[in-house]
């Protein structure tokens, strides 16, 4: 196995973006340049995002075949917290080769708050690996406590223990753990999926339901909750593929839609479904209508995002998260 060289030198000279919560950093050396933008401080239940662009020096010859791979790694002292490989955004070949590369990493929202390391290995251009760290600063997040009854018919939805559901939580899973590198179909901001501005539940709130039998149970509310009348249009957040479009015990008529390799929103309780799986849509379409199917307690529209196969802050997206 090949030693790895690390950069020290990459963090000297580092600015703030106009992204509140970025930093910029660059790297100039013999064989080749980096540029680098990432989440430098972020909240429990955020993600991190770093965008990596290596060009190699003028001169340096380059193998035809040789690729550039890199992967990002989260660490709380010695304990990993997260991790994700880079994907490629472009590559450019002309007297210089450009690799432009992307990494998301998502976080708990049980995570505590203090300073944590990332690190990056990477080989470029077919090099030998190499390595260097960011530092990263969690802020410490108050999430919202709520507890809800539930009436008969909900609490056998949220008991029930049937083959049926079983497949569909397992078919659901598959799809928000898949990480498909080509599946490339927009850096743009989300916009929100309704008109609407109200909100009747947050991401990340801590929730207890009370069955009709009078038991309790304890979850984590995954996305946000708009409190909109049934039949409010609802829009695609971004432009991407429909991986799913079925009627699910527990969430209703539901609908995901994947935008970047390992990245999902999703829409719940819909009345109606206007997409079809398989269907590439815009940012902005019209893709349902909000309703009350599945397990609810009024109409609503849950709204969701998946990275890597877990939920993060919907919020962040209608942000720079790209660092265009």
């Amino acid at each position: 196995m090949k030693s790895k060289r690390f950069l020290p030198v990459l963090l000297l000279f580092m600015l703030f973006s106009s992204f509140a919560l970025a930093k910029e950093g660059i790297y100039h050396g013999q064989e080749f340049d980096i540029n680098i933008s990432y989440s430098e401080a972020v909240f429990p239940g955020d993600a991190v995002f770093i965008k990596m662009k290596l060009t190699s020096a003028k001169g340096i010859k380059i193998q035809k075949d040789a690729k550039t791979t890199a992967k990002a790694e989260i660490f709380d002292k010695k304990k990993k917290i997260s991790a994700s490989d880079f994907f490629t955004v472009s590559t450019v070949k002309k007297s210089q080769q450009t690799v432009e590369m992307m990494a998301a990493m998502p976080l708990s929202t049980w995570l505590d708050p203090g300073n944590f390391s990332i690190i990056v290995t990477f080989t470029p251009f077919g090099m030998q690996p190499m390595e260097f760290y960011l530092p990263l600063t969690i802020s410490a997040k108050e999430f919202e406590k709520e507890e809800i009854a539930l009436s008969e018919k909900n609490t056998k939805i949220r008991t029930d223990n049937s083959p049926k559901k079983v497949v569909q939580i397992d078919r659901l899973n598959t799809i928000f753990t898949t990480i498909n590198n080509s599946s490339i179909y927009s850096f743009e901001n989300f916009i929100l999926p309704v008109e609407s501005q109200r909100r009747t539940s947050g991401f990340g709130d801590r929730r207890i339901y009370v069955y009709s039998t009078g038991k309790r149970a304890t979850a984590l509310h995954y996305g946000i909750d708009f409190g909109v009348p049934e039949g409010t249009e609802v829009f695609a957040c971004s432009s991407g593929k429909v991986v799913l479009a079925e009627n699910r015990i527990s969430t209703g008529n539901s609908i995901v839609i994947e935008h970047l390799p390992g990245l999902y929103s999703i829409y719940y309780h819909l009345s109606e479904m206007n997409v079809t799986e398989g269907q590439k849509i815009k940012k902005g379409d019209r893709i349902a209508l909000s309703g009350k199917t599945g397990m609810v307690t009024g109409p609503h529209l849950h709204w969701e995002v998946r990275l890597n196969g877990q939920a993060v802050n919907p919020d962040i997206f209608t942000q720079n998260f790209a660092r265009k």
